[in-house]
């Protein structure tokens, strides 16, 4: 037999898996080291590297785990055997006592144990993607999570599958598993694999696709025929038909297409009703459905079939349904062929949303209903056991999940393939149980359509506006449910009929509902038409391309629109359409636009397009016709516009409600902060405290539900919490291909802890897929998606109304300029055209260096007066930006086009008297605020602040408003950078107050910094922090550019690049180092430092100076502590401290008591003679180091509850015993369990059994005699 290696290493194989059987089957010595030595010796039966310890502790036995509990204590354990990146994996425990009737609880331990090891693990470690349970002598059971975002293992490759008994590894397979367990765990994805063969198979039929077209066939009819020649291939590659029959068919008749066509039709009429074919010679299945219901086929030459036949010969049964649907439409659809190249959503990404969404409670659930049969059968009552299983899975089969938003149905499938994961588990528990149903196997198929129940397509629901994606996420729903059959029956057929109309995927809209779409006529009954936003011509007067007023399209009028109703569901899931509110109009045409926002009044029109799902689903939530639901969004979602939609859902229910009142002040107390300590009666000058209600406003009533939802008015409304948050994600936008960043949460009403990830490492992988590691905080999660201080509770403050703006809108590129085009109109010259010609910056020319470009501002004039003034410049607005604002949706822009679209007058009158101001770049990935020329003329991209005074520039360059600013801000783009919106992260930040702060004890001296960088004489300062802020910003300014002016490619951007890197201890590369050089960088992180210190001062804060101190990188951490601890630690109590001031000052503001930011703009009638004493915080009294007696915390203790009712039923006690540690802070013994409930008879028999139950199912842990949950 040894013709070759192949064979003698075959040979070899099994003799020393026979051998290693032999050795340990059966074996029951003590679990410790016989762990270690069965799994030495699996090591080298799979010829894998043996553990060994190393400091990095990535692959050994006895890996030490430190465990966090609730009540802030730790607890030490360790893995058995562990490797970083691949598993853990832990041994059964041999225990006293009897063993549980159908359940093997050591083995329940045992799995439990390994998630709360994987669970506890280092956040830069990243959860393994899976964990290894082993009963030595006896079997080893796999459990997979390749999201590896903490959601739940589950069986692997699927429940009948997962256990590996010591037999079974005669199977070279079984062998080849478990090595790549080790040497490739994520090789073990099925998806991985699946999704090679389903872009190979969708870029066949793409190819056809395009041949049939370019023959003349209608797009939809090519879609229709390929979908039904597609689910026959599948059907006849995974057995449903004859082996090879299809292809044999279309091969027999190559030369013959007609007659090929002819017998496919016929074909498909008796796959439709079952029985015989003649087609095939043999009996066929009844597939049913609505797929087969018109055969018809389309002519092919011989070519095309050729393909056809090219196509067939894929191996259809291993495509991945949770791409197909999106590269199946791709390959279908003529407009998006072109981007079946592209990337499509990670299968990871979808589990992401959807396992917390569904999955988790649904086994939380299963977990309940699992500790009650194990309690009964424990109590020796096997057929109450069985039935609180079956309780469970009759609610498994009858579970709905809603995807309005569905697409070709991606997320409903990987919802589908979970379930049946989750049923899986169900049926193999009653199998162990003895139990067997008619018409229910482990699989989970039903018999027929009375026998025995199932989850199948029936459980997903979906609206979706596009009809093709509709039809395709039925077609994948199938094909997904079959696959599953297949891999845990073997080659048992379905029941038939094979498919079934459900009607579960409605097309339609999701959001709007009307009765039909006519086109708006004038007066004259001639139809409305706009320019249709894509379309441009070169304009024969500059040459420069200008909309085409040619290229129109009607405007519409939507009849009868009103809120869409949503079908019946349980929970909610889904992606919808990423549409920014500015794009709305252009994408979905003002008709609409107007109709949906006149139908959802109380949406703020500044929300995005995918706020209307979320509120729709929070409002269904809120009432209890939704469990829970979750949606993708940008991560835009935490920007100001859309989280109102958010806090109006997290808001407690009121009957109506009103708008804030705030004292507007009049003739009382005010007070100045900047520049001087001046103060008078405020008068009617000063900025209104609150303005009327606007339209889209949050109130937090909502409305009664539409038609088709479950819930009713009578129902009392909950507040909503966001139990599960992710503020930014990589992104696939399925319809695009493109990479974006989004946020994903989920809403419910229950009171439960939410559970914030943040991603902290990103490393691509594959087709766009990202390897994210997150790190997981618990806590309540704001409408921000943070967890912790509440930024975005604080109020806004009549001190900084006023100040801070949105930056110029053009709207027309033709209102730029180079500096040779501003010479030649006379910008450099003495004369009126002067005035109107201003330089203008961006962001990019703040933190890059500027284009040196100016704007072309008639601000002021009216069209005649541009006209008669300034021909020149008219000129060239009226032939370059004319013809663009024409064109536009918006009336004002048509009418006063020579103008910009929003020229901000409020930041020219707050200009006035100002030779400089403050600018900072809205979105930056650095935070950098400097003083600009007030000459020039701030874009949209710049946040100018209406201020020269050198104090408020330096406040706002702490590190104290750094924290405000990224806690009160966003994030935005594929960049992720830092977004400053001046409403959210300037009007409610409070200032200190530097002319009443405490004084220095004595003067502060700094060292000034010459034109060459050095430092030179020491200059000493006032008594007061403002003077020491004021100085050192004007130093950081004036350094700035300074070594800017010296060094034309040195960037603010490239600067604090280094400066970053100098705190952080890395090795600067070449370039770095240059740009230290140029950019004198360590001057400047010196010049933050101090100003960080001065501020801080200023607020009496000088106790968290440590602290910042190690955050910077300038004193090191204390032993356990890292720099990155120290600068969270500083963020949370500069942000808590700002909280707690920013709601003084507001009080005080009710009260009249006003600090102006600049009074003399501000409020100008100020003239009060006495200066107000300092907002402070109580802890501002506290020496750094000194206890506050008021604050010393204390031991948490349980808390005192009424006893509640012990409940009847044995699930519901599981329940109430779980719910009862989940909601404590601290751990609790039997009898403080017990305390909690009230009941007579001998109930408290049964308490230790339930909790026990909850142990062995990872629900609960025990400590020292106390229990808490997990």
């Amino acid at each position: 037999m040894n013709k070759n290696g192949a064979d003698e290493g075959a040979v070899g194989d099994t003799l020393a898996t026979d051998a290693f059987i032999t050795k340990w089957q059966g074996i029951t010595a003590s679990e410790l080291s016989t762990s270690q030595s069965f799994l030495i010796d699996l090591c080298a039966l799979l010829g894998v590297d043996m553990p060994h310890a190393t400091a990095e502790q990535d692959y050994m036995f006895e890996r030490p785990i430190t465990f966090a509990h609730g009540d802030g204590s730790t607890s030490a354990g360790r893995i058995d055997l562990y490797r970083r990146g691949a598993f853990v994996l832990e041994s059964k425990k041999l225990r006293q006592g009897a063993h549980t009737r159908g359940f093997d609880d050591a083995m329940l331990r045992a799995r439990s144990q390994a998630e709360n090891y994987a669970r506890a693990l280092p956040a830069a470690e990243g959860r393994p993607p899976f964990v290894v349970v082993v009963d030595v002598g006896h079997r080893i059971e796999l459990y997979s999570e390749f999201s590896r975002s903490g959601a739940t293992y589950t069986p692997f490759p699927d429940p009948r599958s997962h256990r590996i008994a010591l037999a079974d590894l005669r199977k070279p397979e079984v062998r080849d598993r478990l090595r790549r367990l080790w040497t490739d765990p994520l090789g073990l994805d099925p998806s991985r694999e699946s999704a090679r063969v389903t872009r190979e198979i969708a870029t066949r039929l793409a190819r056809l696709a395009r041949s049939l077209e370019q023959a003349g066939h209608d797009a939809e009819a090519v879609a229709q025929f390929l979908m039904r020649c597609l689910f026959t291939m599948f059907a006849e590659d995974v057995k449903l038909l004859p082996r090879d029959s299809f292809r044999e068919l279309l091969t027999k008749h190559a030369e013959q297409p007609d007659i090929a066509m002819r017998m496919l039709a016929q074909l498909w009429r008796d796959m439709d009703e079952g029985g015989f074919s003649a087609v095939l010679a043999g009996n066929v299945l009844r597939f049913n459905g609505k797929l087969f219901k018109q055969p018809d086929t389309l002519p092919l030459d011989t070519a095309q079939l050729t393909l056809l036949i090219e196509a067939a010969r894929a191996d259809w049964k291993h495509v991945e349904p949770a791409i197909f649907g999106t590269l199946l439409e791709r390959a279908l659809s003529p407009g998006e062929r072109h981007k079946l190249g592209a990337h499509y959503t990670p299968r990871a990404y979808v589990e992401r949303l959807v396992l917390p969404t569904v999955i988790e409670p649904l086994r939380k659930e299963w977990g309940e209903a699992q500790a009650a049969a194990m309690t009964l059968a424990a109590e020796d009552k096997p057929d109450d056991a069985v039935k609180e299983l079956r309780r469970f899975h009759h609610r498994l089969c009858t579970v709905r999940v809603l995807d309005p938003a569905c697409g070709s149905g991606n997320f409903l499938y990987v919802t589908l393939e979970h379930l049946k994961r989750l049923e899986g588990e169900v049926l193999l528990a009653l199998d162990e149980l003895g139990y067997r149903q008619t018409g229910l196997a482990l699989g989970g198929e039903r018999a027929d359509a009375a026998a025995g129940e199932t989850v199948d397509p029936h459980n997903l629901l979906g609206i979706e506006l596009n009809p093709r994606a509709a039809a395709i996420a039925e077609v994948v729903l199938w094909i997904g449910y079959l696959q599953w059959h297949f891999r845990t029956r073997g080659d048992v057929h379905p029941p038939q009929p094979v498919i079934r109309d459900f009607r579960n995927i409605e097309n339609r809209d999701a959001v709007l509902a009307y009765d039909r779409v006519e086109f708006e006529l004038d007066e004259r009954g001639i139809p409305v038409t706009r320019w249709d936003g894509e379309t441009m011509k070169v304009s024969p007067v500059t040459g420069e391309k200008v909309p085409d007023d040619t290229a129109r399209k009607p405007v519409e009028r939507y009849v009868n629109p009103r809120k869409a109703a949503w079908p019946d569901a349980d929970f909610v899931v889904g992606n919808p359409p990423f549409i920014g509110n500015k794009r709305m109009r252009t994408a979905l045409g003002d008709g609409y636009v107007e109709a949906l926002r006149g139908v959802w009044p109380e949406m703020p029109e500044s929300a995005d397009f995918v706020m209307y799902w979320w509120h729709h689903a929070a409002q269904l939530t809120r009432r209890g016709a939704l469990e829970r639901f979750g949606f993708i969004t940008t991560n835009s979602i935490r920007q100001s516009f859309n989280r109102r939609v958010i806090e109006a859902a997290m808001a407690a229910p009121r009957a109506a409600a009103k708008p804030l009142s705030v004292p507007t002040p009049s003739s009382v107390p005010t007070s100045s902060s900047f520049p001087t300590p001046s103060s008078a009666p405020a008068s009617s000058s000063a900025p209104a405290s609150s303005s009327p209600r606007k339209r889209g406003s949050m109130d937090v009533a909502v409305d009664p539900p539409s038609a088709g939802s479950r819930g009713t008015n009578e129902q009392k409304e909950q507040p909503l919490s966001l139990v599960f948050a992710i503020p930014d994600h990589p992104w696939v936008d399925s319809t695009e291909g493109a990479a974006v960043r989004i946020a994903m949460t989920v809403g419910a009403t229950e009171e439960i802890s939410g559970k914030l990830h943040e991603s902290v490492d990103e490393e691509p992988i594959t087709d766009g897929e990202m390897a994210v590691r997150l790190n997981a905080r618990r806590g309540t999660v704001n409408a921000d998606l943070t967890v912790g201080v509440n930024v975005n509770s604080a109020s806004k403050l009549l001190a900084n109304r006023e100040l801070a703006f949105r930056g110029i809108t053009l709207v027309g590129a033709g209102f730029l300029i180079d500096r040779a085009h501003a010479a030649e109109l006379g910008a450099f010259e003495q004369g009126l055209a002067h005035s109107y010609i201003r330089p203008f910056f961006n962001g990019r020319d703040l933190m890059q260096g500027s284009r040196d470009v100016f704007a072309l501002d008639l601000f002021g004039l009216e069209e005649c007066e541009a006209r008669d003034q300034v021909p020149a410049i008219y000129q060239r607005l009226l032939d370059r930006v004319k013809p663009e604002r024409e064109q536009n949706a918006r009336g004002a822009y048509r009418k006063r086009w020579w103008i910009f679209a929003e020229p901000r007058s409020e930041f020219r009158m707050a200009m006035r008297g100002l030779n400089r101001y403050i600018a900072t770049p809205m979105t930056a990935r650095h935070r950098i605020f400097a003083f600009l020329d007030g000459a020039a003329l701030p874009d949209q991209g710049l946040v100018p602040v209406a201020h020269d005074h050198a104090s408020v520039l330096g406040v706002l360059s702490s590190a104290c408003h750094l924290a405000w600013a990224l806690a009160s801000g966003s994030r935005l783009g594929v960049g992720n950078d830092a977004r400053y919106n001046q409403s959210s992260c300037f009007e409610t930040f409070p200032f200190p107050n530097l002319h009443t702060a405490d004084k220095f004890a004595s003067p502060i001296g700094v060292a000034l910094v010459d034109e060459t960088g050095r430092a030179g004489e020491t200059q000493t300062y006032g008594e007061y922090p403002s003077d020491r802020i004021r100085h050192l910003a004007e130093q950081l300014d004036a350094h700035r550019k300074r070594q800017q002016a010296a060094h034309p490619g040195l960037t603010l951007t490239g600067m604090y690049n280094v400066l970053e890197k100098l705190r952080s201890g890395d090795v600067l590369t070449t370039k770095e180092r240059t740009i230290h050089e140029q950019g004198l960088v360590s001057v400047l992180r010196q010049l933050h430092d101090e100003l960080d210190e001065a501020v801080l001062y200023a607020y009496g804060w000088g106790d968290l100076l440590p602290l910042l101190r190690i955050g910077h990188g300038n004193d090191t951490p204390s032993e356990g502590q890292t720099r990155d601890d120290a600068k969270r630690a500083f963020d949370e109590a500069i942000l808590e401290r700002l909280v707690a001031l920013n709601a003084q000052r507001a009080a005080a503001e009710a009260r009249g008591e006003i600090l102006w930011l600049r009074p003399e703009y501000q409020n100008p009638d100020l003239a009060r003679e006495r200066e107000p004493e300092q907002t402070s915080l109580a802890a501002d009294t506290t020496k750094p180091g000194e206890p506050d007696d008021d604050t010393t915390p204390t031991a948490p203790q349980p808390p005192a509850t009424k006893p509640q009712p012990w409940p009847k039923d044995t699930v519901d006690q599981v329940r109430a015993v779980a719910d009862v540690l989940a909601t404590s802070p601290v751990p609790l013994s039997l009898d403080e369990i017990a305390a909690r409930f009230t009941a007579r008879g001998a109930w408290k028999k049964r308490l230790p059994m339930l909790v026990e139950m909850l142990v062995a199912l990872g629900r609960a842990q025990e400590k020292e005699g106390k229990l808490s949950a997990v």
